[in-house]
């Protein structure tokens, strides 16, 4: 199950990530509108609820929460570092 968290919160700081205007225009090249980065934003916080429940339901709270701490943050460099990439690429096709 604590695997499963991370499988879980990598596509929830995805939202996360789409849900800001800066890389809506990055990505998409325009702006959502509001109503749809609000539910980005509440499905990838909902997404982080949920692996955060799987990883204390898997190892318990004292263990759990260390292991969920370590993949938000693993989660976080992952998404993170493919904006990154996904960047550099499209700048370099322009």
């Amino acid at each position: 199950m604590p695997m499963l968290a991370l499988l879980v919160c990598v596509p929830a700081f995805a939202c996360l990530a789409a849900a800001m205007e800066r890389h809506q225009e990055m990505l998409l090249g325009a702006r959502l509108s509001a109503a749809a980065s609000r539910v980005l934003r509440c499905a990838g916080w909902c997404a982080l609820l949920v692996a955060l429940w799987l990883a204390v339901a898997g190892e318990g709270w004292a263990l759990g929460l260390v292991w969920y701490s370590g993949c938000t943050s693993l989660a976080a460099g992952v998404v993170y570092g493919l904006l990154i990439v996904y960047s550099q690429r499209r700048s370099a096709q322009r």
